[in-house]
């Protein structure tokens, strides 16, 4: 029988540049990588493109300068309020400093306990040790520190993410709250800081009466003075880039993933599937902390990572139906009725607690754990049997 099934290797690439040709480059290392590791290439076989390589070689940057021009010219002069940012230095300080320079006075409206994909400033139990319904009160920067204490540490960068924003630009004030609507209290011109919640947000203050509501998705979404831009993102999914500078999600990428896609079939004669992938969308049980501050997990793919998995509970299986049976007798009991059933299993009781999420998202979050935001210079990751079962020998 065959012993390993799902292979997951990390590719190391060479230094991707801004101008670089990432479909020649990201093909031509994995290809010399498969020849000289003699690895048989196979139909559906996955490669995923991490997408900070792929905005990089699309020189798709900003610098403050840019973005807060953008700024300006949409949301005018006075007072603008901001609502729920994730509280992160690579994610977000660059563009608050951008934002705070494109307005008069901005008001940061901040979340508790914790932000949006689960940064703690406190803890429920600072909540409950103090009667605070998260709900309904509303704090000033001060009044938050004097109930909670002088010093809110993030518990793994020991950061004071409240001081970092509030000292971010000499116009930004601070308050605490979970309802949108308490910006209205201090201006009618509001840009939704949150990412998978943005929509619910925007529609809550227009019907409370803002005047100008805009989400992080409405900035840059074409260039300003030359810069990078994202249609469909604006600058959600950006990251830090140098001081003045970020680096945008990347665009227009359809044509990359289908392209090395058809490199692979002219020298393999296999159909492998191609996505871009960013933050997988996976929780920290520790911090409480949700990965995915990305828009989404995977901007571009090829057609065959459209869908969910469609597979039968093997350990229920093994519990119910084949209880009885152990060794040689249950793998080929088992394998017989993978082979029999495997095109009943929509919403069958066997399929029973397999995951119901999307292909790129359970593949997104397996290639960001395995490629990492560290050092190990392994942005494109190369899987193999991944959409094999049991039966595939």
């Amino acid at each position: 029988m065959r012993y390993f099934g799902t292979v997951v290797r990390g590719v190391r690439m060479p230094v991707i540049k801004e101008g670089d040709d990432i479909v020649s480059v990201v093909s031509d290392t994995l290809m010399k990588a498969i020849d000289e590791s003699g690895i048989k290439v196979c139909d559906r076989d996955v490669i995923g493109i991490t997408e900070s390589v792929v905005a990089r070689a699309q020189g798709n940057y900003a610098t403050i300068e840019q973005f807060s021009k953008d700024v300006r010219n949409k949301m005018g002069s006075g007072t603008v309020g901001l609502v729920f940012p994730i509280l992160s230095r690579n994610r977000f300080l660059e563009m608050l400093k951008a934002i705070a320079s494109g307005v008069d006075e901005l008001i940061v409206q901040l979340s508790y306990p914790s932000d949006e994909v689960g940064n703690p400033i406190i803890s429920f139990d600072d909540l409950d040790n103090n009667h605070v319904n998260p709900y309904d009160r509303v704090f000033t920067e001060k009044e938050f520190r004097d109930l909670f204490g002088k010093d809110l540490l993030h518990p793994f960068t020991k950061t004071d993410y409240v001081r970092l924003y509030s000292e971010a630009a000499p116009n930004i004030k601070i308050i605490f709250a979970n309802q949108a609507t308490a910006i209205l209290k201090y201006t009618d011109k509001v840009i939704c800081g949150d990412i998978h919640t943005r929509a619910r947000t925007k529609r809550i203050l227009k019907e409370a009466g803002a005047k100008v509501v805009l989400g992080l998705d409405d900035f840059l979404t074409s260039s300003v003075d030359g810069s990078g831009y994202n249609q469909n993102y604006g600058v959600l999914g950006s990251n830090y880039a140098s001081n003045g500078k970020i680096k945008l999600f990347p665009r227009d990428s359809q044509g990359t993933v289908d392209a090395i896609q058809k490199k692979m079939f002219e020298k393999y004669g296999k159909t492998v599937e191609v996505f871009i992938y960013g933050d997988g969308a996976f929780k920290d049980p520790f911090g409480k902390i949700w990965e995915l501050a990305d828009p989404v997990v995977s901007p571009f793919f090829t057609s065959g990572l459209i869908g969910q998995p469609n597979e039968l509970k093997f350990k229920l299986l093994a519990d119910t139906t084949f209880a009885n049976l152990k060794g040689e007798e249950a793998r080929i009991a088992m394998t017989e009725y993978i082979k029999s059933n495997k095109s009943k299993t929509k919403d069958a009781h066997n399929s029973l607690g397999t995951t119901p999420r999307n292909l790129t998202d359970l593949l997104g979050s397996l290639c960001d754990l395995t490629s990492g935001s560290g050092d190990k210079g392994t942005p494109v990751i190369y899987i193999q049997g991944y959409f094999d079962d049991y039966t595939k020998e």
